[in-house]
């Protein structure tokens, strides 16, 4: 009997696809020895070339008149899928033979963090949490810019990622600058260091963080693909960013995390996990703010709640 064949279509966007991870390993319960085929946008594509019975990544290069799904229909139509997973609800997963079809419609959102809402989809026993897949050669990269850094002036890494690509999610540029300058000053921050993550054509934003970090500061800003980003991220003691795929990256590494957020839904689309925090504009559930109305004071309070949590306390811990 030939193993099962799956096909998931995902997100072209980096946070999706790390919210909804917990599905390759749900496709593995559900069918053992599956073999995937992923279909996703092109930035978020390397996160999954070390994932557990991925054995075909498809990149989705958006084009006019729904021209990448009729490229992506020409090169799955002719298998017979055990499971169709579709994460956008497209029409795609009606147009392929499959023997179980598993997509994602508005009647799953029910007001519930998104990986629940996944959670059902896949109609999972147990919260499909998020996961990372890194690889060495993501390691690699990572730590060929980090390591040569660190030998010089050797400290916990605050990894700080000002960049969203959305509309209104960015916490001004400037802002990070003066939020770096509050924390170098502070004693709980000494002999940290402040790494900048972002994608390539990211500088401009991290340019105020990175002036005021000055000889404390790590620069990689497209310095890698998503994984090793990750890879990099994973390397931090704590970690502070805009509502992003690279916040849900480092909430899905372990990694204590700080969400900020504007006029979006922070209930909803907050970092997944225990280590989690957020600081929003405006901090009433269902009403918002514009994101330049967050404070570099209260980001700050944010973060020194952070580090209390989850620094302070394993300190307090130890004998």
């Amino acid at each position: 009997m030939s193993e099962p064949r799956v096909l998931f279509v995902t997100s072209n966007r980096i946070g999706d696809c790390v919210i909804s991870s917990g599905v390759i390993r749900e496709i593995g319960r559900q069918l053992p020895g599956a073999r995937i085929t992923v279909a996703c946008g092109r930035p978020p594509a390397p996160f999954f070339r070390s994932a557990p019975g991925v054995e075909r990544v498809i990149i989705l290069d958006k084009k006019k008149f729904a021209g990448h799904w009729i490229d992506l229909w020409k090169q799955v139509w002719r298998t017979r899928w055990d499971m169709v997973v579709d994460i956008r609800g497209s029409a795609l997963a009606f147009q392929v033979r499959a023997n179980r079809r598993r997509v994602y419609h508005r009647g799953l959102e029910t007001g519930a963090p998104k990986v629940e809402i996944v959670t059902r989809l896949m109609q999972a026993a147990q919260t499909l949490e998020p996961e990372l897949f890194i690889d060495d050669q993501a390691r690699r990269q990572a730590a060929a810019v980090i390591d040569p850094q660190l030998e010089t002036a050797p400290g916990p890494i605050l990894a700080l990622a000002p960049i969203a690509h959305q509309p209104g999610k960015s916490w001004p540029a400037d802002r990070w600058g003066a939020l770096v300058e509050k924390l170098k000053a502070e004693p709980r921050f000494d002999g940290w260091r402040f790494m900048l993550v972002g994608g390539p054509g990211d500088h401009p934003p991290a340019a105020p963080a990175l002036a005021a970090a000055g000889m404390r500061g790590i620069d990689f800003v497209g310095k890698g693909d998503i994984l090793a980003s990750a890879a990099a991220i994973d390397r931090a003691a704590l970690f502070v960013g805009n509502d992003s795929g690279l916040m849900h990256v480092a909430a899905a590494a372990g990694r204590p995390t700080l969400g900020l957020f504007g006029p979006t839904e922070w209930w909803l689309y907050g970092p997944w996990g225990p280590k989690t925090r957020t600081v929003a504009s405006n901090e009433t559930r269902g009403e918002f703010a514009p994101i330049e109305a967050l404070t570099v004071e209260h980001v700050f309070e944010g973060v020194l709640n952070l580090h209390d949590a989850f620094i302070g306390a394993q300190t307090a811990a130890k004998p």
